[in-house]
């Protein structure tokens, strides 16, 4: 813990109790029959989004999957952009044309997630190409499931970062399900790291349930694509504390493993390494978690009282007001 300072170490720790209270709430609203669409949980995966997002800097790039809350509260969207957004209002940041995670403006540093599984992966090695033309530092970082790993887009995007050598970081989150496919049944490697080695890339399993950990292998990720030494491939290995989404009672998991994971708990591990520590004190964490439960209160009740977009403007301004189109593309709109 030593890289990191005390409000750093502290500052986690409320994005992980942030990721999962803000999440609590959108279930309340969700079985109300107030949000828009599915809801998608990272129950017990939070310490992964979280601890990967932290590593990296500003003027980086992050696509997130539909369970990466926690990384796009890093990167400093609101709990209440992100309430609005579920509840479908005018005031969302995508304008109430969109649910869930499905918005992103680059130069907020988020791409929008894709819910074609794979397809983010190329999309941000070319986030990558384009910032390494224009003499940029930046680095890419994105998401894949287990069992996103089998998809084309997931392969030829990794192949391609790789050949080109691009600044380019692919966490996937092991969480032991594809839906209701358990991970034996989707590959036969015993870790989704050894697929890097096909692809002449450096690979890392690590603890998904270890926000320090997570943080130290992104960090170690991060520098090395800003060095120019070419993508990482991370695998947390995590699991899924709830259905594929809120509607599904995942009868198919064995209770046992949800017992067993459930000892693993990501916020409770870190709380207590913060609190071993002696750098902070249970009336501190006590403090941060009300302070979250009083601001969510406050937010909650703002997005329900924001109204819904008028029919006529779902249409206009898909792409961001001002967006700096590039001329290729102007030309191939012309």
């Amino acid at each position: 813990m030593a890289e990191l300072s005390p409000e750093k170490r502290l500052d986690l720790y409320r994005l992980l109790r942030l990721n999962r209270s803000l999440e609590e709430r959108l279930v309340l609203l969700y079985r109300q029959g107030r949000i828009v669409g599915g809801l998608y949980r990272s129950l017990g995966q939070e310490a992964t989004s979280v601890g990967s997002a932290a590593a990296l800097e500003k003027g980086d790039v992050l696509g997130p999957l539909i369970r990466n809350l926690g990384s796009v509260l890093v990167m400093g969207y609101t709990a209440r952009e992100v309430l609005t957004q579920h509840l479908g209002r005018a005031a969302s940041p995508s304008g109430g044309r969109e649910g869930n995670l499905h918005f992103g403006r680059p130069e907020r540093g988020v791409v929008s997630s894709i819910s074609m599984l794979g397809a983010l992966v190329p999309v941000m090695a070319g986030v990558a190409l384009a910032a390494r033309l224009r003499g940029r530092s930046t680095v890419a970082m994105t998401y894949i499931g287990d069992g996103g790993t089998s998809t084309g887009p997931f392969h030829e995007g990794l192949n391609f970062a790789a050949v080109q050598k691009l600044p380019l970081v692919v966490v996937a989150e092991n969480n032991g399900w594809a839906y209701s496919t358990p991970f034996r049944k989707q590959t036969a490697a015993r870790n989704l790291a050894d697929r890097a080695v096909a692809y002449g890339m450096p690979a890392e399993t690590v603890d998904g349930n270890d926000v320090l950990a997570v943080y130290a292998a992104a960090r170690a990720a991060v520098e090395r694509a800003r060095r120019g030494e070419g993508p990482t491939l991370l695998e947390a290995r995590t699991y899924r504390m709830k259905g594929h989404a809120e509607h599904d009672g995942q009868a198919y998991v064995p209770r046992e493993e949800l017992e067993e994971w459930a000892q693993r708990d990501p916020i409770e591990r870190y709380a207590a390494a913060l609190l071993a520590s002696k750098e902070v004190t249970p009336e501190e964490l006590a403090a941060i978690d009300r302070r979250i439960a009083e601001e969510l209160d406050a937010d909650v009740a703002f997005a329900e009282k924001c109204p819904f977009p008028e029919p006529g403007d779902l249409s206009g301004e898909v792409a961001p007001p001002g967006l700096d189109l590039e001329p290729a593309f102007l030309r191939r709109l012309s």
